[in-house]
Order: structure tokens, then C-alpha cells, then sequence
């Protein structure tokens, strides 16, 4: 079940139990079927804890603008006391508070006590001048608040580390560098992910800065000069990495686990999320053009990273007993067939219209997605997929209504075929329930 829907079911649950429709222990079971503490609803919310977040996040920035302010008039040895005395008591106040058993109460002042660490960092390579190179400050700072994400393993302190973590992957690879320790924050992320906070904003994000560094480190590996320079090639191991991505969500959300099902759904959904979109930009003529005219330089080596992607993703389909073969197999042949037409670029680059050919089949494959998407959203009553799949038929007529493939007419046909799509899945949707209704009646 969607966060959304979790925040509302708990207010729902209060409200059964206020009116007598549900007894507590009635509750109490409802709520651990979805991953919801009944006694600690209101506790859990979420806007509490971004507001509290900003809160001492603004009492940070308003100590270090004080200190700021008036830091040419302060003596050096007392700059440098007062930094560590005002990190060091923050986080010793944390750490109590963690013993007594506060532990969101610690989260929030370890979060607070990391940025005095950070403006310390800072602070003190002004005073020494060691500002030959910011990236490492960031990584210290990163560095130092991984112990407390480990010691409280929060939605917050986790996505501190995490973004402190980016900011520094970021620097470095803008730089020239290779972040050779970023595993390291992946590593905490993945704790806090497992042994803390449910999070799928945290978990989403750990993905991306996975499937990122993946892909740096390959093109610092690829690299004839040591500086990373992206290629065609990333982007079919992208793609590989999506279908991956999809069908180990299709796993976890047969675990046994809230948490691993609730993750599973984060991962399915923004898979296929990320799917359309670039299919959506394949739906251009440009960027066929663009793929067509590339040169595969390290054709061997990205196939052996598509072959250990294909493995693994046999293994998650092996797993999962009561996964749906046919779609898996479906979309491993289409990502199988796109990276088999960019490697063919010169059988292609002698065709002439060939960019515009293959518009023409992402265009149809967009349509075929998106009926696909209305049908199962109507056959299993999911209105996510159902609204998704309008929304992909819409989008791909909205663009082609500023660029059209041909001319006018071929503009005119493709739309008669979109009404068509909607009309037909609304008679099915009609036919459907229908069928519905008769059961319940015989029933």
C-alpha cells in the first residue's frame, strides 16, 4: 500500500475505534498487516517530522550566520574551542538522549549537531586555509555523520548522509577524481533501509546514486585519459539496469515483509516510470539520429556488463515463484531488440530514413504500453495503472500533435487511432464491470 493511502487508513482506523466498528486489538492487527504501529500513529507523521527537520536546520543556519557575522573579531584559539565544544556538546546531548531511549528526539540533534559539524569543517579550513580542495571538506563531513546515521538508523539522519554523500560524488566527478569510498554511503543507506526507517523517498534515492556510480565508475574504466566521458554505451546498460530494477520489484513485493513489499512497490512503480519516459523521448526522430550516428567503441566490454545485468535478472524472475513470466520475458525482448538496433549503427546509417522508421515503431510500442496498461488496470481494478496508461496515450499525442510524423494525414490517422484506443478501452471497461455485476448478482 502507497504512503498516501497508509497516512489515511490509520485516521480511518482511529475513527473505527472511536465508533465502536472495530475492537483495539482488531486495530492493532489492521495496522501490523500494512506496517502501521497503532499505538504510535500520530507519532509517525511525517509532516511532524520535516517541519521539526527544518526547525533545527534553521537554528543551525542561524547559529553558524551568528558566528559568521562575528567571526574576524573572535580570537583564533577561541574560534577554533568554541566549534569543537558546540559540535561536541550537541552530539554528546544527542547521544543521552539515545540511552534514555528518546530515540527521535536523538535523530533530530544528531541532525542538528552534523551541521555544526559541517559549518566546523568549514569554519576551521578558513582559519588554517586548507581550501586547496572543497571536495574533501564535504567527504569529512559526510564521513562524520555516518557513525550517528548508524547509531540511529533514521529516515533523516540517513538522507543527510546520503545527500552529503551526493554532494560529493557530484564535486569529485566534476573535478576529474573518482569517489572510490562512495560504496561506503551506499553501504549505511542500505542499513538504515533494512534495521530503521521505512523510507522510499530515501530508498528511490539509494537506487539512482547506485545506478549513478555504476555508471561513473564505468566511464573512468572506458576512459583512454582517466577523465569519464559518457557514451551510447551507458545508456543501453541504463535501460538493462531499468529491467532489472522492475523485475526485482516484481520479487520483494512477494516478501513476506511489509518493509521489502513496500520497497518492491517503490521500485516497479518508478522503473516503469523512468521506462516510459525514455520511450517518450525515443518517440523524436533526433534522438535515433543521435543513437544512429554513435560509435560503440567498447562494444565487448559493455556486453559483458549486459551480461552479468541478464544474469541477475534471471536470478530475481527465477526467485519470484508467482512473478508474471510473460510480461518479464515481453520486456526483455524489447530491451534485448532496442540495444540490438544500436549496436547495428552502421547497417543503419545506410538507410536513409531510418531515424524516422524507428520513431515510427517507439511511437506504435508507446500506444501498445499504454492499452496494455488500461486493460490490466481494468481487468484488476489497479486505477494506478489504469490512469497511467491514459496518461502515456495522452502525452504521446500531445507531442505528436507538434510534431508530426509524415505530414497532416499521418498527424489525422494517428489520432483516429488514439480515439479508437479510448473508446475501445472504455467499452471494455463497460463489458467489464458489466461482467462484474452479473457475478455479484449470481452470487
Amino acid at each position: 500500500m502507497r504512503r498516501i493511502f497508509k497516512n489515511d487508513l490509520a485516521r480511518e482506523i482511529r475513527q473505527w475505534v472511536d465508533e465502536g466498528l472495530v475492537s483495539t486489538a482488531q486495530a492493532r492487527d489492521i495496522c501490523a498487516r500494512y506496517g502501521l504501529d497503532y499505538d504510535n500513529l500520530h507519532d509517525k507523521a511525517l509532516g511532524y517530522t520535516v517541519l521539526v527537520a527544518l526547525g533545527y536546520f534553521f537554528i543551525g543556519l542561524a547559529l553558524i550566520t551568528l558566528i559568521g557575522a562575528n567571526w574576524n573579531e573572535i580570537p583564533r584559539e577561541m574560534r577554533m574551542g568554541g566549534l569543537v565544544a558546540l559540535t561536541g556538546a550537541t552530539q554528546i546531548f544527542g547521544l543521552q538522549k539515545f540511552r534514555n531511549g528518546n530515540e527521535e528526539g536523538a535523530a533530530r540533534i544528531f541532525f542538528l549537531g552534523n551541521l555544526f559539524y559541517g559549518a566546523s569543517i568549514i569554519l576551521i579550513a578558513q582559519i588554517y586555509h586548507l581550501g586547496e580542495h572543497m571536495a574533501d571538506g564535504v567527504f569529512w563531513w559526510a564521513l562524520g555523520t555516518l557513525p550517528f546515521t548508524l547509531i540511529s538508523p533514521t529516515f533523516l539522519l540517513g538522507l543527510q548522509t546520503l545527500s552529503l554523500a551526493l554532494i560529493w560524488l557530484f564535486m569529485e566527478a566534476s573535478s576529474g577524481f573518482y569517489p572510490a569510498l562512495f560504496p561506503l554511503f551506499i553501504a549505511g543507506s542500505a542499513f538504515v533501509l533494512s534495521r530503521g526507517d521505512r523510507s522510499p523517498l530515501l530508498f528511490l534515492a539509494t537506487v539512482l546514486a547506485t545506478l549513478f556510480h555504476i555508471e561513473y565508475s564505468l566511464a573512468i574504466w572506458w576512459s583512454n585519459d582517466g577523465r569519464a566521458e559518457f557514451l551510447v554505451e551507458h545508456v543501453l546498460i541504463a535501460i538493462a539496469f531499468c529491467l532489472l530494477a522492475w523485475s526485482v520489484g516484481q520479487w520483494l513485493l512477494q516478501q513476506a515483509r511489509e518493509r521489502g513489499r513496500e520497497y518492491g512497490e517503490v521500485l516497479q512503480q518508478w522503473s516503469l516510470h523512468f521506462f516510459l519516459i525514455f520511450m517518450l523521448i525515443m518517440s523524436f526522430a533526433e534522438p535515433w539520429e543521435e543513437l544512429i550516428g554513435a560509435e560503440i567503441s567498447r562494444l565487448v566490454a559493455m556486453m559483458l556488463v549486459l551480461l552479468v545485468l541478464l544474469v541477475c535478472w534471471a536470478a530475481a524472475v527465477f526467485l519470484a515463484l508467482r512473478i508474471d513470466r510473460v510480461k518479464q520475458v515481453a520486456a526483455l525482448i524489447a530491451v534485448n531488440v532496442f540495444i540490438l538496433v544500436v549496436v547495428m549503427t552502421d547497417v543503419l546509417a545506410e538507410m536513409s530514413a531510418a531515424a524516422v522508421t524507428l520513431q515510427i515503431f517507439t511511437n506504435l510500442a508507446l500506444i501498445a504500453v499504454g492499452v496494455a496498461m488500461i486493460l490490466s488496470g481494468v481487468r484488476t481494478g489497479t486505477s494506478r495503472h489504469f490512469f497511467l496508461g491514459i496518461v502515456v496515450i495522452l502525452v504521446t499525442a500531445f507531442c505528436r500533435y507538434f510534431s508530426l510524423i509524415g505530414n497532416y494525414v499521418g498527424g489525422a490517422i494517428l489520432f483516429i487511432v488514439f480515439a479508437t484506443v479510448m473508446l475501445g478501452a472504455a467499452r471494455y471497461w463497460r463489458h467489464h464491470q458489466t461482467l462484474a455485476n452479473r457475478q455479484e448478482e449470481s452470487a
